[in-house]
């Protein structure tokens, strides 16, 4: 039943105000016996007051009094003007027709049409708005809805049903806000089981996870295939047979006691202020000793003054975040340079600017040098770099991590200075690059045979394809670490064309599948490092890889693989009799038996991290039998006082013997 009326211009609405009160006396206005002359003597602002009603379930109210009501925005909406005076129109639902239907549960949302309130066809000569009598009879009930004396949560219960609601009355906005209390809390307890961790009998956490899905095989009779296939017919077979007996139950804690040599190197290091020459000191023992004050943060400009004098081969700095601008300019000046094979001048973002290379005594003061690192020089450009590489005219190896300045541009420069010499190049986190725009230039580096592009975002399956088809061949190590737009197309092109690959890097790439695996071992098989961390592999692909390329191996991480668990320990028991070091952190479904297995039967390894494995107990520590392995990750302890530095120091090259010919070039 609707019916219109239309209101007289004489006290205008007041549509500033949108309280609880207001709309519980508009309600109240509308309910009254007479609704229609109750409401129309509020908008003519009658003197008479209205005794205030209590909202019951019988719809009650008392017609004692009257007061004046305003008009509300928002609750009366499209209201128009017709000559003299103001029409608006209300759909009132009949009192004798049947009660409206039950509300909706609480916990379900409401409709839209009981949302917005407000019918957007009216039928009539004017076509004026109507006001839907759902809205006002919702926030009624809502209204009138009370809490239960004998509920847990503050008396509220919202799974009851209106009529069973009993106590005192409640606002609609506390009432609302209680409710949206009571979702959220709901809410929580469906995601704490996201959280929790469970034993055997409880149910894990069901959400879709891609290393929970079929293997996808290309080729059934492929080494892969076969070697999953096999796999999963041994753990049918043998359930519970592969079990670990710990040797030693009472193993006596074993101390690593230095050499003589590491005594005296930290004897020097701690009195590095005291020192007056190198002279005589062979490049390895200097080495060292440049690590041990960097790492001890001890490094100065009088020991730096003491590795430039003379003439010497290497100099290797890995943190030089102290060094000045003047420093820098003073110690290079007049050191002799003309023999330097290896510079390593790494966290030099405050020393090496690009004026202090411009600035130098020759165009060509660095004839013989091979190796050149500056990672992390956020201060050199392109200008900067072109100098430098013009000044080291048989360069082979250069890095360039983290130096932010660096544009595209700077791949052709090194292109076009050093293309048939050039076999190592790091360009980690240099954001500045794009992949697609030096695919030109690296393609130009006919001999190139490392390549980490780390961090740059813009790496792409497109310029895998584009590269890689290209030089491939040659390439010896790559790493692709956080390059997160990889897929398995990308892994493909690099197992068909890169047959020597020796190291490969795919931390953190969340678009890799079994399929990769599935490549790596078909194709891959003198892979020594292998790194890997938060990639959905299954634990069966990953076994499978070791059965077929695991001899190899000398270096493997599998940090936060979460599926990585039994067959991945049979497999490296059995195949990974070389393995040198080994990263299981967070590896949470390795425990005593798994890494008892690994331990007592790979005789190489000499490095287990196991950060996060909370599994391990005292039986594993105290109960295998490989005296020579460091354990780093269960107990809080010093992490670099009881690992070892491996005493062969590193070549200029990483894979490739620096040639004997190489040719002086002199400065005239």
């Amino acid at each position: 039943m609707t019916n219109t009326h239309p209101i007289p211009d004489s006290d205008p609405p007041n549509l500033d105000g949108d309280s609880d009160s207001d709309i519980d006396a508009l309600i109240n206005a509308l309910l009254e016996p007479n609704p229609q002359s109750s409401l129309l003597d509020h908008l003519h602002g009658s003197t008479s007051d209205v005794k205030e009603s209590s909202l019951k379930r019988g719809f009650h109210a008392d017609d004692s009094s009257h007061t004046q009501i305003p008009l509300k925005r928002g609750r009366i909406h499209n209201v128009t003007h017709h000559h003299d005076h103001l029409h608006a129109a209300f759909q009132i639902q009949n009192p004798t027709l049947p009660p409206p239907p039950p509300p909706l549960p609480l916990s379900q949302p409401l409709p839209p049409a009981a949302i917005n309130g407000v019918s957007q066809a009216v039928e009539g000569p004017r076509k004026r708005p109507v006001f839907d009598s759902d809205f006002l009879s919702r926030a009624l009930r809502e209204a009138e809805s009370v809490f239960p004396e004998d509920s847990a949560d503050n008396g509220v219960n919202f799974d009851g049903e209106p009529g069973n609601f009993k106590g005192p009355y409640l606002s609609l906005n506390d009432y609302r806000r209680i409710r949206n209390m009571e979702r959220f809390r709901q809410i929580a307890k469906e995601s704490a089981t996201h959280y929790a961790r469970f034993t055997s009998e409880e149910t894990p956490d069901e959400r879709p996870s891609s290393s929970t899905a079929p293997l996808e095989i290309d080729d059934s009779t492929s080494p892969f295939s076969i070697s999953v296939k096999a796999i999963k017919e041994r753990a049918a077979k043998k359930k519970g047979r592969d079990a670990w007996v710990a040797k030693n139950q009472q193993r006596e804690k074993r101390v690593l006691v230095p050499s003589l040599q590491e005594l005296c190197l930290k004897i020097l290091a701690d009195n590095a202020d005291a020192m007056v020459s190198l002279e005589g000191v062979p490049d390895e023992l200097r080495h060292k000793l440049c690590k041990l004050l960097c790492d001890s943060r001890k490094m100065n400009n009088h020991f730096l003054e003491l590795l430039l004098s003379g003439s010497p081969t290497e100099i290797r700095l890995g943190d030089c975040s102290w060094l000045t601008e003047e420093q820098f300019a003073k110690c290079f000046h007049s050191c002799d340079t003309g023999r330097l094979e290896v510079l390593q001048l790494d966290q030099c973002g405050r020393c090496i600017p690009d004026y202090a290379l411009l600035d130098r005594r020759s165009q060509r003061w660095l004839p013989r040098l091979i190796s050149l690192s500056l990672s992390g020089a956020c201060r050199l450009s392109d200008k900067g770099l072109q100098m430098l590489v013009s000044s080291a005219p048989v360069l082979r190896s250069i890095n360039l991590s983290q130096c932010s300045l660096l544009s595209s541009f700077s791949v052709t420069i090194l292109a076009h200075s050093l293309g048939s010499l050039l076999k190592e190049l790091y360009l980690d986190d240099c954001l500045t690059i794009d992949a697609a725009q030096i695919v030109p230039g690296l393609k130009k580096l006919e001999h190139l045979e490392v390549l980490s592009l780390a961090g740059i975002q813009t790496v792409s399956d497109e310029f895998i394809r584009d590269y890689i088809t290209a030089r491939g061949h040659n390439m010896k190590e790559l790493v692709l670490k956080d390059c997160r737009k990889l897929t398995n197309a990308s892994i493909k092109v690099i197992a068909e064309h890169c047959p020597g690959l020796f190291a490969l890097d795919l931390m953190y790439l969340d678009n890799l599948t079994d399929l990769s695996m599935g490549y790596l071992t078909n194709s891959c098989r003198v892979l020594h490092t292998l790194k890997l961390c938060r990639n959905p592999f299954s634990d069966e692909a990953i076994a499978a890889f070791l059965e077929i390329a695991g001899d190899s191996l000398k270096e493997l991480s599998l940090n936060n693989i979460k599926e990585v668990g039994h067959h991945t320990a049979l497999s490296l028991a059995s195949h990974a009799k070389n393995l040198h070091s080994l990263d299981l952190s967070w590896c949470r479904n390795m425990t005593d038996n798994e890494l008892g297995l690994i331990v007592d039967s790979c005789f190489s390894l000499r490095l287990l991290k196991l950060f996060g494995c909370s599994l391990v107990t005292d039986a594993f520590l105290n109960g295998h039998s490989n005296p020579e392995i460091q354990i780093l990750g269960l107990k809080m302890s010093p992490l670099l006082q009881n690992v070892r530095v491996s005493n062969t120091c590193q070549g200029p090259l990483r894979y490739s013997p620096v040639s004997v010919d190489l040719i002086y070039i002199d400065e005239n």
